[in-house]
């Protein structure tokens, strides 16, 4: 079973990759669509219980954000997969720009998270990690990361 973290500022591409990549073989986890951490955590652990395979789809910026998931997976014996999105600051800040509603995130809210990064890295505990950037047309490279 796989537990995939995705880590990327608001407007990097996570959702369209998990709709892309992911849609039909696991279940997505994310807190814009259930809102507490606790609704989470009851998805995220009946996840586990059944041996489902999942993405979440957060920001996960910093090591402590990406840990909570961590330990319990390993302990349900899931492969834990990181997806990096790699973007700057003023292509995230323009696509942001484009989105309508409550999809569009304060200017203010986009750089504090993009500020707060901290790269995925094997030391972690990972399986296996990838870094993946926007391309045209809705795309995405994939690449291998080996730190």
């Amino acid at each position: 079973m796989q537990l995939i973290i995705f880590t990327g500022v608001q407007a990097s591409g996570k959702s369209t990759f998990y709709k892309h990549y992911f849609y039909d073989t696991h279940l997505r986890i994310n807190l814009d669509m259930l809102k507490t951490r606790h609704r989470e955590n009851i998805l995220f652990e009946a996840a586990l219980r059944s041996k489902t395979q999942m993405v979440i789809d957060n920001t996960n910026m910093t090591i402590h954000d990406r840990e909570r998931y961590m330990q319990r997976a390993k302990d349900a014996d899931f492969d834990v997969i990181s997806f990096y999105f790699e973007t700057n600051l003023e292509s995230t800040l323009h696509r942001n720009a484009q989105r309508e509603g409550k999809a569009n995130i304060p200017e203010q809210g986009v750089k504090a998270t993009f500020y707060k990064l901290q790269k995925p890295t094997s030391a972690e505990g990972f399986d296996a990690l990838f870094k993946v950037k926007l391309i045209e047309n809705d795309g995405f490279s994939i690449l291998p990361v080996n730190d």
